[in-house]
């Protein structure tokens, strides 16, 4: 049982993008989901992120809407950083050898289609006000659009509602952090002049400045000037931003018909605990970074993939509740790194000392010149370079990131649709009995190729084990372990 009485499965705060794949990916497992976001449902065409990574496009090509979001983005093969530096992406080891531009808002209308359409429920115009939990559950209090008040019951909640989460401050959790720069100006434009590359970027003397392209007459413009800190509260105007842009660029490409801008700080932060209890956090709630590098959406996103699953396999009495606290395991560290890279690229476009000068050439020329340093550079950038910690002793690929690898059946990220486990195998009949009892859980297939790896995949794309040579009865054993404590009995 999912459910008892008038208490929810789960209850998600928040409808940005981590929360939306959070709840369409519970929902595709069976489990009834309620959102609640405060804002009214209406577009949004305001966008906050625009890049969207190699890892995340392949965590949504495994829910078979990576193709609906690349018909209205624009792909691009390489990131042109600040002093010159540019990161090659059609290197990547992925179908998704670019990072792809498109709007957030974009982003969240084809995750909210896919979320209502796999049975998610939404109360727009609700804003949670607090929460409190006990042994059994969590009670949360609620305004709705009329002012009036509720009191909602749920097994679990997830707070996806962003930097000020009230979610995380009701179970009294810091965040803690600081300023990491202020004064930004940022704005959507139209320009008189194009930009050479979609995505345009670089530093000059204590500013920097940052174009991207949406594809639909618009432009974000992002600029910063070291000698010009005031309060976000300051009045901004378009002559500021022109200023900036021309200081690094050298022109300011005749922006005009501005459709919003403001001005704003950016925080790095981290909660110490993506869990408390039955209380869990993810995205700009348990994260929050500065826009360098364009990993803030990514990496929230990546938090939701890695937790939907867990929360659905213990909430249909596959696994105990034990099996979240992987979820803190495996994604606080992830956090915590991109904080250290996304504030190490701010840290060279802020540059403006000499010495700060001189040390950001340095990481600059060993970028450029070291292959390894490179490449996990440009692995943590799009997201398919981090792994998870495996066991002592455990095959090489357990907790990586299994590629959209051919099977005899077709690709990987097709037989993960669903939100199952994908046991591949080498050719031939695998004589495990009634493996039939698992196929809401567990698609079987075999290598395209004749190779003798057995290997478990996750729901979320992770290897979770994996062995060369493996018997039926090791494979059994595996499936069990993983599967959750109703597999037993299928591959026993």
């Amino acid at each position: 049982m999912v459910g008892t009485g008038n208490t929810l499965p789960v209850i998600v705060v928040g409808s940005g993008p981590t929360g939306l794949l959070l709840a369409g990916d519970l929902a595709v497992a069976g489990v009834p989901v309620t959102v609640l976001e405060k804002r009214p449902h209406q577009v949004d065409n305001l966008s906050r992120a625009f890049a969207v990574h190699a890892r995340t496009l392949e965590q949504l090509d495994a829910r078979g809407l990576a193709d609906e979001l690349e018909a209205v983005g624009q792909r691009l093969g390489a990131l042109r950083l600040v002093g010159g530096l540019t990161v090659r992406l059609d290197t990547l080891p992925s179908r998704f050898n670019h990072v792809l531009v498109t709007p957030q808002y974009e982003v969240e209308g084809v995750l909210e289609r896919w979320a209502v359409r796999s049975g998610a429920a939404f109360r727009y115009g609700t804003e949670v006000t607090g929460l409190v939990q006990d042994a059994d559950g969590v009670t949360v209090d609620v305004r709705g659009p009329g002012g009036e008040r509720e009191r909602l019951r749920a097994r679990y909640v997830v707070g996806t509602d962003g930097i000020r989460s009230v979610v995380r401050r009701s179970v009294g959790l810091p965040f803690p952090g600081r300023s990491a720069i202020r004064s930004v100006v940022l704005a959507d434009v139209r320009l008189a002049e194009q930009p050479r590359e979609l995505l345009t970027g670089d530093a000059v003397g204590g500013a920097f400045a940052f174009l991207a392209s949406f594809g639909d007459g618009y432009h974000r413009v992002i600029g910063w000037r070291g000698d010009r800190d005031v309060p976000d509260s300051e009045p901004v105007g378009l002559d500021e931003l022109r200023e900036i842009v021309r200081r690094v660029f050298g022109t300011d490409y005749g922006m005009h018909d501005v459709r919003w801008m403001s001005r704003f700080h950016s925080d790095e932060r981290q909660a110490p605990a993506y869990r408390v209890g039955r209380v869990l956090l993810a995205g700009d709630a348990a994260h929050v970074h500065t826009p360098a590098g364009g990993q803030g959406m990514n990496t929230g996103l990546q938090d939701a993939a890695n937790l939907g699953w867990k929360l659905a396999a213990v909430l249909r009495g596959h696994a105990d509740d034990g099996l979240l606290d992987s979820y803190q395991a495996e994604r606080h560290p992830v956090g915590r790194a991109v904080l250290r890279s996304s504030g190490g690229i701010i840290r060279l476009a802020k540059a403006r000392y000499p010495w700060t000068l001189a040390a950001g050439a340095a990481v600059m020329r060993c970028l450029a010149s070291a292959a390894p340093v490179r490449r996990r550079a440009v692995g943590e950038l799009s997201g398919i370079g981090y792994r998870y910690r495996a066991p002592r002793g455990a095959h090489p690929l357990t907790g990586r990131r299994v590629p959209d690898v051919a099977l005899s059946t077709g690709r990987l990220h097709e037989a993960l649709r669903g939100g199952r486990f994908v046991l591949v195998v080498p050719p031939g009949p695998l004589p495990l009995r009634d493996l039939d009892a698992l196929k809401d859980r567990l698609a079987v297939t075999s290598w395209a190729s004749g190779r003798r790896t057995a290997l478990l995949v996750r729901p979320d794309g992770y290897a979770a084990w994996a062995s060369d040579g493996a018997g039926v009865q090791e494979i059994g054993v595996a499936v069990a372990a993983h599967l959750g404590r109703t597999a037993v009995a299928a591959v026993g």
